[in-house]
């Protein structure tokens, strides 16, 4: 399928040829008809995607601020990665489509196929002939409004949005300036709700499209619309003033305030700078509201992803019962927007329009649309144009399903590194994203169809990165296929998928090598501290000491669906590392947590577990996210026979012994990636065996839900007996 997308690195704009999406089970697939641009959001994202480096950075200091922040706790070199693919990454166009479902998920009740529907949400309704939607971003298209109508779904509920913002009763005053496409449809929603409207934009030709919908009056400069608005409110000023206009001045804000009665209220839907007059703000009281898109849902991951909604008692307008009213409004003939759209280009053509936009050449435009063919192939793996061919030799074949931002900053460079196998496909949810990388990387092929892909007969071994709420589906899947799987950790998020695999397991004659993402394992330290500890003759004293860092509680990483906790999605890293250094299992466990408030601290993110290992050793584990990020992320001591190892963040490894001290020390953090890859190649070759086994890797992850089990019920738990 064809795809509008734009490069942030560059801020190019390319129409790319990609996979299609698939239909997520709360969710839709939708094959578009029409899109609409728009102007003033999407021009602002390309001409600040055009800014060097420096001009971005100047741009948005705020993530300047994180980058900095995240380069003080995980290092330059990392953040510096991270920082570039984020860059790199395409970034879809588009956010407010109309088209026809052609699949839908098994929890998304209220569609089926042939459904004609309005989309919105960036990510999302994007420009690309085939879009997956999120059920609570897309509601049914009512009788008699037509795809380009309903095309302006996105647009018109951020208008809808500040309206409500306003607080209006009928009959109100309110004065609109900025008269681009979202003031022209503030300006119809008003008259349509009962109020008296006068508007202003400098362009005459946006003040005569106003001028035709009924309202007060249209003018062209502040001082006519302050004239206006007098006449309008007998002098009293209005009861509202909504800015739709984007300008970097302050001069709307000034102006809003000087239009505005006693105790009226100035609602910003556009961009202007936010810097009143404090004298005139008290003199009337008035109250400046800056309106979040589309209403109550938006951004909002629970609301738009996994589409819980909001109880309508509660919250009466979201950002879905908002589009369902504005198209009600069409139906309805209370507002037109037809005659807004004053361009169409093809898709195809969509370099071309963008082209016209930025350059100022497109003449009068205020709604651009984006038309569709009405049949395309539904194609979910697609060759890489120009990839070098693969040489014929008896190497596996791998596919790659996931390429976030972890996959693109560690795990795909890594890959590259290693020895003795070929990369055949990359698959992600995001076409763009699959085609990029994948070609970015070296792949044959891009595809957003994992399970077709683990099942394809040209793939000799997978290796996922995936939300770990897939992790156990996966699992199952490369088992059914006879694939040997590499699986970014953990094994799986909850006791009953744990317990599932385990049955599977059980009915599954020489199931396929299954080996768990726990890279720490692999690190050239840890393999320096196991040959230290190699002759020990006594039980060891372990202690390591995580210095996490603070994820805040409504990060997905604590999503009872998406992550379950950093117990399960972190920790079992640590616990597999503390396996591997002792050579030994876990036998009993006592875990203990801070008493925080659970959101300014997280009180399972900071936690002191004490494991007795089946060969006797003892060994603690302090996670905390509650350190400073300029001391050391990960610290380990170990107390056997009168020697101490140290070990601090895969960088520096020492043993002191009575009579010397022997130093171990990497150029930057060696945290094991590229060796793990190395080793699952080599076992899927037939050269090394897995280490460690699947039922070792098992034994971690029950452990895990070990310590949830102990901090549930504060007391010890002894695994024996679980």
């Amino acid at each position: 399928m064809l795809q509008v997308v734009q490069s942030y690195r560059t801020g190019d704009v390319s129409v790319l040829e990609v996979p299609v999406p698939r239909c997520s089970g709360g969710g839709i697939l939708v094959r578009n008809y029409t899109s609409l641009i728009s102007l003033g959001t999407e021009r602002s994202t390309i001409e600040l995607g055009k800014k060097s480096l420096l001009g971005k950075a100047r741009a948005r200091p705020d993530l300047v601020k994180r980058v900095i922040d995240k380069a003080k706790r995980d290092g330059l070199k990392r953040t510096y990665e991270e920082a570039m693919g984020r860059l790199d990454a395409p970034t879809p166009l588009g956010y407010s489509c109309a088209g026809e479902v052609l699949e839908s998920g098994f929890a998304a009740h209220e569609f089926q196929p042939g459904d004609r529907v309005a989309c919105i949400g960036q990510g999302f309704a994007s420009h690309a002939e085939y879009v997956s939607i999120p059920a609570n971003l897309a509601t049914k298209i009512p009788d008699g409004v037509s795809f380009d109508e309903a095309s302006f779904g996105m647009l018109g509920i951020i208008a809808l949005h500040g309206v409500r913002c306003a607080k209006l009763e009928f009959g109100a005053t309110v004065a609109v300036a900025g008269l681009g496409l979202l003031g022209l449809l503030t300006v119809q929603i008003l008259n349509a709700y009962g109020c008296r409207v006068v508007c202003m934009d400098h362009a005459e030709d946006k003040v005569a499209h106003a001028a035709k919908m009924g309202v007060f009056a249209a003018v062209s400069s502040d001082e006519a619309l302050a004239e206006a608005a007098a006449a309008m409110t007998a002098g009293f000023g209005c009861d509202a003033v909504i800015i739709t206009a984007a300008t970097k001045s302050d001069a709307p804000v000034h102006a809003a305030v000087r239009l505005c009665r006693q105790r009226g209220r100035i609602v910003v839907v556009g961009v202007a700078d936010i810097h009143p007059d404090r004298n005139e703000m008290w003199h009337k009281e008035v109250e400046i509201v800056v309106s979040k898109a589309a209403g109550p849902g938006s951004l909002d991951p629970v609301f738009e992803i996994e589409g819980i909604d909001l109880p309508i008692g509660e919250v009466r307008w979201t950002e879905n019962r908002n589009l369902a009213e504005f198209l009600r409004l069409i139906a309805d003939k209370r507002i037109d927007v037809a005659p807004l759209i004053t361009h169409r280009f093809a898709i195809a053509q969509a370099e071309s329009a963008y082209t016209q936009v930025i350059d100022g050449s497109l003449k009068s435009a205020i709604g651009v649309a984006l038309t569709y063919p009405a049949q395309s192939m539904v194609e979910r793996r697609l060759p890489v144009a120009g990839a070098a061919a693969l040489p014929k030799s008896d190497v596996p074949r791998l596919a790659v399903i996931g390429s976030g931002l972890f996959g693109k900053a560690v795990l795909l460079p890594a890959l590259k590194k290693v020895q003795g196998a070929s990369l055949q496909v990359l698959a992600t949810s995001s076409g763009a994203s699959a085609m990029h990388n994948a070609r970015r990387f070296g792949f044959q092929e891009a595809a957003t169809d994992a399970a077709a892909v683990i099942e394809s007969g040209n793939i000799d071994a997978v290796i996922a990165a995936t939300p770990h709420d897939q992790h156990a589906a996966i699992i199952k899947q490369a088992i059914a296929a006879r694939k040997p799987l590499l699986l970014e950790k953990p094994l799986c998020i909850t006791p009953e998928e744990l317990e599932d695999i385990r049955q599977v397991l059980a009915t599954t004659a020489m199931p396929p090598p299954i080996m768990i993402g726990h890279n720490r394992r692999y690190s050239p330290h840890a393999d320096k501290l196991r040959s230290w500890l190699k002759d020990r003759a006594g039980p060891l004293v372990l202690n390591m000491r995580i210095n996490a860092g603070f994820v805040p509680p409504e990060h997905w990483v604590h999503s009872e669906k998406q992550g379950r906790s950093r117990i399960v999605g972190e920790m079992t890293h640590f616990l597999d590392l503390i396996a591997s250094l002792t050579g030994a299992g876990f036998r009993k466990i006592q875990v203990s947590r801070v008493s925080g408030d659970d959101r300014t601290v997280v009180n399972n993110d900071n936690i002191s577990a004490v494991f007795e290992m089946t060969d006797g050793s003892v060994a603690t584990l302090v996670y905390s996210a509650q350190g400073a990020r300029q001391t050391p992320r990960e610290q380990i001591d170990i107390f056997v026979g009168g020697v101490t190892i140290t070990s601090e963040d895969s960088k520096v490894s020492a043993r002191y012994t009575p009579s010397r001290k022997e130093v171990f020390k990497t150029s930057g953090a060696q945290a094991g990636y590229v060796q793990e890859l190395q080793h699952f190649v080599d076992v899927v070759r037939g050269k090394e065996k897995l280490s460690p086994t699947l039922a070792e890797a098992l034994h971690v992850m029950s452990t895990a839900f070990a310590m949830e089990t102990a901090l549930a019920e504060g007391a010890p738990i002894d695994l024996n007996r679980t």
